[in-house]
């Protein structure tokens, strides 16, 4: 085996000194926070931002109970159903499972493996990382290998001596968040191609475009003639018949194998189209074999890995530190085909437009809401893919262009918000601001204030159902249980991010000196006073009258406060830090926000090791969520920025984890990359509370974990950290200087990072 003998002389490399060197992906773990994880969120075989993410299921069959929980992939699962090709939010389908003997057609429980195709795997035998995957099937004796392009999943199964050998393919099941199946139809093709589609009905996509379908393709080759084949539709098998369709259609190919012979498919994947689905294979893999195409995704993995590289800390330090940057870049994946046609919101197909080489000019992406990415994800895209960025933010013209609204969570061109607000217009602005200009700006800038401002004939999925209160009365009314035009039950925390995202868009504004809008934006950004209670302290709902309500729980979760609570929400001002710490006092403010850490460290800075995504939701800090993942660098503007290199070095240290369960806490919600992207950041001593939407963009210097870190900028430049300390208990920073320059504070322009240079720290372990 090809991996395996490069394993042995990695070893021996090591052994006789000839390259003692990694490379960063040896350091990522993608079993690092598999248990309790959300759907797209165990998907190695792929390469960044891939369409085809091909991975083991262990419980994808049951379903995601409300359209978001965790389901999947889950390390605890002493089995596997399948490997299916699709992974993204809402997104799911296209299962496969080589087996022996006797056909089954359904997967079976994971109580009685034997009531299906199910199969035991033994976890010794399981490995992956990034770009591939592989796993032994005890039960039939088979060992398969997952690897892919962008488009095209690959699988290897590597059979036993079998006159049986089968590979079914269970189109019309119910896998992860896709929802119910609608409709779905399979072919075995004359020439051996199984092909088909699969359309399915979200619950999301049911809340937010109600009647709208998620539609994916496939067509699929093997590189070895069947023997037979057949169809079935639930239990009922069809020997030698080719098609079927309906819900719980499928098929299967049959083959004599020899010992440990070698079965290979391709599989293509489109969103518009069979014929598309087709056509990505042949541009993306044909004469491509497996190994070859494993190596590609390994070099993809490697060369985006290598763009920040780290020097000093631990082994755990850099393999936190590479398995959040991995997952910061698996996410998010392509919905548009090779040449350029997407899924849009109306169920028909798009044509993004092509360039003189005749490729389309950017992508379209999958993606769940964009909620919170101000924190981690926007921010590392500004500095090692912003080619990325601006294709994720083109994508999002897409559907403004095809539906009139910006939209945050999209699953083939259909609305699937999450969590009702809209931080699409704040991430346009911000890469704006840090000089990623190549979109159409005027259309963007449209968007973004309309976004903003404008309430009439808004629909549900373009979040911020609300906002008409926010901007005529300066606030949104509370009211429990509600999510209307005039009032909603997470009011408080709308204000504080409608506030925000007004801001950012200011900036956009005053940049394109837009000055009247600015204004305007200017204005609403301010808001969030209108709901500070002085007696506390602290932000407080109003009802629809203007009154503060009165039954005010503090600690009370998702009452008034989306997915947190009042405490959590009480620094939620990251546009305008100061005019808080004024309202509150600078001493109060340390003494509270400390007071605060002190306190979430017992617990982990979040939920404890309860494993349950909102285990946090009603502690006082919770990192395992996004409302919470700029507050400890607060005190970087509050006088004290020891207390911000103490206590985000602690957050690196406790909450995130090396194991299955404690990954990202103890089954948090890693939202696609949002936490790993924060580890990132955090662990080399950069990041900006204002989510770089202010005028002049800049980051807030923390304490590295790291001795040295290199960042190698896509425009070639390097842009170096160096930590002068004597032991890992110098995490304070006495003194500062870039490019031989004392700087007077613990902050440096964005611009000043992209031009490259050195951040020199001089480490103390005294305060």
């Amino acid at each position: 085996m090809r991996r395996v003998a490069l394993i042995l002389l990695s070893f021996v490399t090591m052994y006789i000194g000839l390259n003692a060197k990694c490379h960063p992906v040896d350091y990522v773990d993608p079993f690092i926070g598999s248990v309790h994880c959300r759907w797209f969120f165990f998907t190695p075989a792929a390469v960044p931002f891939g369409m085809a993410k091909p991975s083991p299921s262990t419980d994808g069959h049951y379903g995601s109970k409300n359209g978001w929980q965790a389901n999947g992939y889950d390390y605890r699962h002493g089995s596997i159903e399948g490997f299916v090709n699709y992974h993204e939010f809402q997104v799911g389908g296209v299962l496969m499972m080589p087996v022996t003997g006797q056909i089954r057609t359904v997967p079976g429980t994971l109580e009685n493996p034997d009531e299906g195709y199910r199969s035991r795997i033994d976890k010794q035998k399981e490995s992956a990382s990034p770009g591939y995957y592989a796993v032994t099937l005890e039960d039939y004796g088979i060992r398969a290998e997952l690897t892919a392009t962008e488009h095209v999943a690959f699988h290897r199964y590597i059979f036993p001596a079998s006159d049986s050998s089968h590979v079914i393919f269970d189109i019309g099941g119910r896998l992860g968040e896709s929802g119910p199946v609608k409709d779905a139809e399979v072919t075995v093709t004359s020439d051996d191609r199984v092909e088909g589609y699969v359309y399915t009905y979200p619950d999301y996509v049911k809340k937010y475009n109600p009647g709208g379908l998620v539609k994916m393709y496939f067509s699929a080759e093997v590189d070895k003639k069947p023997v037979s084949f057949g169809t079935f539709i639930g239990k009922e098998v069809s020997e030698h018949v080719g098609h079927a369709e309906g819900i719980g259609c499928g098929a299967y190919l049959t083959f004599r194998t020899k010992e440990a012979e070698a079965i290979t498919f391709k599989v293509g994947l489109s969103y518009t189209s069979v014929e598309n689905a087709r056509n990505n294979l042949s541009c993306e893999a044909s004469g491509l074999s497996f190994d070859r195409a494993a190596a590609r995704a390994e070099k993809v993995w490697n060369e985006m890995l290598s763009r920040i590289t780290v020097q000093g800390g631990s082994k755990s330090d850099k393999i936190k530190f590479y398995t959040g940057f991995y997952h910061a870049l698996l996410g998010r994946g392509l919905a548009s085909d090779v040449c350029g046609t997407y899924p849009k919101s109306d169920g028909t197909v798009g044509q993004i437009p092509c360039g003189a080489d005749g490729k389309p000019i950017h992508g379209h992406y999958n993606t769940d809401a964009i909620w919170g990415g101000c924190w981690n994800l926007t921010q590392l895209w500004s500095l090692i893919c912003p080619n990325y960025y601006s294709d994720w933010i083109s994508s999002q013209l897409l559907i403004y262009k095809d539906t009139g609204w910006l939209g945050d969570g999209i699953a083939c061109g259909l609305w699937v918000s999450g969590v009702g607000t809209n931080f699409t217009g704040m991430s346009i602005s911000s890469a704006y601001n840090c000089g990623i200009r190549d979109f159409d700006v005027p259309l963007a800038y449209e968007a973004v204030f309309k976004n903003e401002t404008c309430w009439k004939d808004r629909p549900k999925g373009a979040g911020k159902i609300d906002l008409e209160s926010f901007v005529k009365k300066g606030y949104s009314c509370y009211a429990p249980g509600a999510l209307e035009r005039d009032s909603s039950k997470f009011a408080s925390s709308h204000v504080l991010e409608y506030s925000f995202t007004s801001y950012a868009a200011a900036q956009f504004a005053r940049l394109l000196g837009k000055e009247d809008d600015c204004r305007v934006l200017t204005e609403l950004s301010d808001n969030w006073k209108n709901i500070y209670d002085p007696s506390l302290k602290m932000f407080r709902s109003r009802d629809c009258s203007g009154d503060f309500v009165l039954d005010f729980d503090p600690l009370s979760s998702q009452a008034g406060f989306q997915e947190g609570n009042a405490v959590q929400y009480s620094f939620y001002v990251p546009h305008d830090p100061n005019s808080l710490i004024n309202l509150i006092g600078e001493d109060d403010f340390n003494s509270r926000l400390d007071s605060i850490m002190t306190e979430a460290r017992k617990n982990i800075f979040g939920g404890g090791k309860k494993i349950n995504a909102f285990s946090g939701l009603t502690a006082i800090y919770n990192h395992g969520n996004q409302p919470c993942l700029y507050i400890p660098w607060l005190f970087n503007f509050s006088g004290a920025p020891h207390l911000t290199q103490k206590w985000v070095r602690a957050i690196c240290n406790e909450f995130y984890g090396t194991e299955p369960v404690h990954g990202y806490g103890y089954g948090q919600d890693e939202d696609q990359g949002q936490l790993g992207a924060w580890y990132v950041l955090s662990s080399i001593g950069l990041f900006d509370v204002r989510g770089l939407v202010s005028p002049y963009p800049s980051f807030q210097i923390g304490s590295p974990l790291f001795d040295k870190v290199k960042i190698r900028l896509p425009s070639g430049r390097i842009f170096r950290i160096k930590s002068d300390k004597d032991s890992d208990s110098e995490i304070y920073i006495e003194k500062v200087k870039y490019n031989g320059k004392s700087l007077d504070r613990f902050e440096i322009p964005f611009s000043d990072v992209v031009k490259g240079g050195t951040l020199e720290l001089k480490m103390t372990n005294e305060l």
